[in-house]
């Protein structure tokens, strides 16, 4: 969620927020050892975030199926990387693969894509999810690699959706806010020699194996 955002009250809307954590929580995903252990610190993140965002009445029945749902879109990530996406889209695409999950449920109030637009994200990366077997339907498509706990749906809100976490004009392009807050097309490049220990949850994670990944 896009995996999802380090800042979420920073990111109410379908804009994916951009700054060196983000690249220190890629390079920690994609390292032995260490990722594993950073997949586990950010689907813990994500849950809680997202679980924030539920009905408060609904949030404890969700939580099993969104941290095994969060759980494989890391995995999307990284394929997303190595089909050549720059990071922002690469976190992009699994925020939309969260969203599908999320309409699929009518989890409305926990959406960041307004109900009428989730066809378009969708077709911005459609190449890429008839690859992988990813529809609004099927949202990990081939990614679906572990059990996902059922959690109980509430469909009767896509009839009149509240998100109040989703705003719409966001479906033709990655857009990405900086630190200062301006917010542009595509991303910043990559900066040079990033530090894992600048991601989220990974400040006191031994580092042994960064020098051999």
């Amino acid at each position: 969620m896009v995996f999802t955002c380090i800042r979420p009250e920073a990111n109410d809307e379908m804009k994916i927020r951009q700054n060196i954590r983000h690249f220190a929580t890629k390079k920690a995903l994609s390292m032995p050892v260490i990722g594993d252990i950073a997949t586990e610190k950010m689907v813990d993140l994500h849950v809680r975030i997202f679980g924030e965002r539920a009905d408060p009445d609904r949030r404890d029945e969700r939580e099993d199926h969104m941290a095994a749902f969060f759980e494989c879109t890391f995995d999307t990530y990284l394929a997303a990387l190595d089909a050549g996406f720059p990071e922002a889209e690469a976190r992009e695409i699994t925020h939309v693969q969260a969203n599908f999950d999320f309409y699929n449920h009518g989890w409305t109030e926990m959406m960041e894509i307004p109900v009428d637009e989730i066809e378009a994200h969708y077709e911005r990366y459609e190449e890429f999810f008839e690859r992988h077997g990813i529809d609004i339907a099927e949202p990990l498509g081939e990614f679906r690699t572990i059990d996902i706990p059922d959690a109980p749906a509430t469909l009767d809100k896509l009839d009149d959706p509240d998100h109040p976490h989703a705003e719409g004009g966001f479906a033709d392009d990655v857009y990405v806010e900086d630190d200062s807050g301006e917010v542009g097309v595509g991303g910043a490049d990559e900066p040079e020699d990033v530090d894992v220990s600048a991601a989220p949850g990974m400040q006191d994670v031994d580092r042994t194996d960064e020098r051999t990944a």
